[in-house]
């Protein structure tokens, strides 16, 4: 089966981790008192690079910001399908000028930005499966946002509520894995967009919590290789019965501020 899965080159943006820290607590993963080892953080993002590369993805970089530790998570700037852009307003104060930031790298690459009216969180809730939007609420992203979203894109947008703090972003309980299939962890989901979920994938690969919580979800998927974190090994497993190709990649540094593989990545659909 594994044969059978077609890869397919994406662009990423990514943010490079010089000033991270954690300053600050927005999420239960975050404790002000955590010491953050910089210098092993920076190397887990490099190696998460290099791996990206070696696959035959294009990575280009934003400029980090001294002052904006959650930069690095460059996910959550904004979505963007058919070089169309739509940007972020962070529901943390503390977060809210990364958006100008990123605002000015796609202005500057020729790109229109859209400027959300509510509170939005870029691909942090946003996920584009190929046919549409599953929009995350409940935590950060505005339901108005996802009404926004479908505006602007024109494609249909799906809402799904979060219920459990852990999953604070739909990127930490679902990922995408190809254009007909997805992985996701169900207790994440309120009980009506379980059963959305259920309908809308009945073959998805379930997670368990021991797999969300290990940032497991929190994965990139180019159709073939999986790029996750190696402390979800029951995880990688099951994909790989499920003819994926895992690609362990480990941003446990990064895990203190509650993010991980897809956090890091922006994903930029031409």
């Amino acid at each position: 089966m594994t044969d059978s899965r077609v890869p397919r080159r994406r662009r990423f943006l990514v943010c490079e981790p010089r000033h991270f820290a954690v300053q600050y607590a927005i999420n239960p993963w975050m404790h002000p008192d955590t010491h953050v080892d910089v210098d092993l953080a920076q190397e887990q993002w490099r190696t998460l690079i290099r791996a990206y590369e070696a696959h035959g993805h294009d990575v280009a970089a934003v400029e980090p910001v001294p002052g904006l530790p959650d930069m690095v998570f460059a996910a959550n700037s904004a979505v963007v399908v058919g070089g169309r852009v739509f940007g972020s307003l962070f529901h943390a104060p503390q977060r809210r000028p990364e958006s100008t930031h990123y605002d000015l790298w796609f202005k500057t690459a020729g790109y229109d930005v859209h400027r959300p009216a509510a509170v939005c969180e870029g691909e942090g809730d946003l996920v584009w499966t190929g046919r549409y939007v599953l929009a995350g609420t409940g935590f950060r992203t505005a339901r108005d946002a996802h009404r926004e979203v479908q505006e602007f894109f024109g494609h249909p947008v799906i809402s799904l509520t979060l219920v459990d703090p852990h999953f604070y972003h739909l990127d930490t309980a679902l990922f995408v894995l190809d254009d007909a299939n997805i992985v996701y962890y169900p207790e994440a989901f309120s009980p009506g967009s379980r059963e959305v979920l259920a309908r809308l994938y009945p073959d998805a690969v379930l997670a368990t919590r021991d797999d969300a919580m290990a940032f497991g979800l929190n994965s990139v998927s180019d159709g073939r290789h999986v790029f996750i974190a190696p402390q979800a090994e029951a995880l990688a497993v099951r994909l790989d019965d499920h003819g994926y190709v895992p690609v362990p990649v480990d941003l446990s540094e990064f895990h203190k501020a509650g993010g991980g593989i897809k956090c890091c990545t922006q994903e930029i659909r031409s």
